[in-house]
C-alpha cells in the first residue's frame, strides 16, 4: 500500500499554550507595576496583556480545530478556521485600543502624578521582554508553516511590546519632567497605534475568507513546474486556479494531452504532474480534469476564470 500524497497539517497548538504562559506572566507583572505606580500608561499596558490572554485561548481552540481532517460537513477541512481567530483577535485588539484611549482621555482631564515609577518601569520593561521574545518564535514559526492564527498572534504580541515600548517612554518622560499629562498623552497614541493593527488584522482575514489568491511566489512555484511539461500543440495546462485557506491552498487545474492516448496514459501523466506540483509546494491539495487538447470543447470553460 502506498504512502499518502498529503502529509497531514502539523498541529501547532504547543505555541498557543506558549502564548497563554507568556499572557499570565505579563498580566502579573504589569498588573502589579501599574498598582504599584498608579500610572495610566501601565494600566493600559496590562489591560492589552488580558486580551492576549484571550486571544491565545481562542487561538489554542482554533488551531485545534484547523487541523481536523475533512468530514461529511467539511468535504474541503477544517483549515479556514484560522481566520476567524485573526477576526476575533482584531475585534479584541479593538476593544483594548478603546479601554486604553477612554483611560487616557480620563487622565488628560484629570492629570494624577504616577509614583514609584523606578520599580514600575523596571517590572514593566521585563514584562516586555518575555512578550518580544515570544511573538518572535509565533512569527517565525507562523511564517514558515503558513498559520494565520500564529502569525496574528505574534503581532498582537510585537503590538503590545511596541505599546510598552511607547508606555515606558512616557512614564520616563513623566519621571523627568514631573509632568503627568505625558503620561496620558503617551497612553493615548499607543491606543491609536494598536486601533490601526486590529483593522490590518481583520483586512487580511476578510481577504482569506473570499478565497483570494497566494501570493505571487506561490504561483510562480506552480507555474514553472507546468512550464517544464507544456509542449506546443501536445499537452498544455488551463483554468488553473488558486486559492489560500488558512494553513493550505487548493488548486483546480485542466490537463489537456492528445486525444490519441490511453486513459491510462493520460492518468499516469497527470498524478505525474500532481506529485511534482506536491513536492513542490507540500501545502497544495489539487482537482485536476483532463481533456482532449484537439477538441474545442476542451477550452470553453476558460470563460469562467
Amino acid at each position: 500500500m502506498s504512502s499518502p500524497r498529503y502529509a497531514p497539517p502539523k498541529d501547532l497548538s504547543k505555541y498557543a499554550w506558549l502564548s497563554i504562559a507568556a499572557a499570565l506572566a505579563t498580566i502579573a507583572l504589569k498588573g502589579f507595576a501599574a498598582w504599584l505606580t498608579g500610572s495610566v500608561g501601565l494600566l493600559s499596558d496590562a489591560a492589552e496583556s488580558v486580551v492576549n490572554l484571550v486571544a491565545a485561548v481562542v487561538a489554542l481552540i482554533v488551531l485545534k480545530i484547523s487541523i481536523r481532517p475533512a468530514d461529511d460537513d467539511h468535504q474541503f477541512g477544517h483549515s479556514k478556521a484560522e481566520y476567524f481567530s485573526a477576526v476575533i483577535e482584531g475585534v479584541m485588539i479593538f476593544v483594548a485600543a478603546a479601554f486604553i484611549i477612554i483611560s487616557a482621555v480620563e487622565r488628560i482631564i484629570t492629570p494624577v502624578m504616577p509614583e514609584q515609577l523606578g520599580a514600575g518601569l523596571i517590572i514593566s520593561t521585563l514584562a516586555s521582554l518575555l512578550n518580544g521574545a515570544v511573538a518572535w518564535v509565533l512569527y517565525r514559526t507562523g511564517r514558515q508553516e503558513r498559520s494565520l492564527t500564529l502569525v496574528a498572534d505574534a503581532k498582537h504580541l510585537a503590538t503590545d511590546v511596541v505599546t510598552s515600548g511607547a508606555v515606558l517612554l512616557g512614564v520616563a518622560l513623566v519621571a523627568i519632567f514631573q509632568s503627568p499629562v505625558l503620561d496620558a498623552v503617551v497612553a493615548l497614541g499607543a491606543g491609536l497605534n494598536i486601533m490601526w493593527t486590529g483593522f490590518t488584522l481583520i483586512r487580511e482575514s476578510v481577504a482569506g475568507l473570499m478565497d483570494a489568491a497566494p501570493s505571487a511566489q506561490a504561483v510562480a512555484v506552480v507555474e514553472e513546474v507546468l512550464e517544464r511539461h507544456r509542449r506546443t500543440g501536445v499537452i498544455d495546462f488551463h483554468a488553473v486556479r488558486l486559492r489560500e485557506a488558512g494553513n493550505r491552498r487548493f488548486m483546480d487545474l485542466h490537463v489537456l494531452v492528445p486525444a490519441a492516448w490511453s486513459v491510462k496514459q493520460g492518468h499516469d501523466f497527470t498524478e505525474e504532474i500532481i506529485d511534482e506540483l506536491v513536492a513542490a509546494d507540500p501545502t497544495l491539495r489539487i482537482s485536476a480534469h483532463l481533456e482532449p487538447i484537439e477538441d474545442p470543447r476542451s477550452y470553453e470553460d476558460q470563460a469562467d476564470i
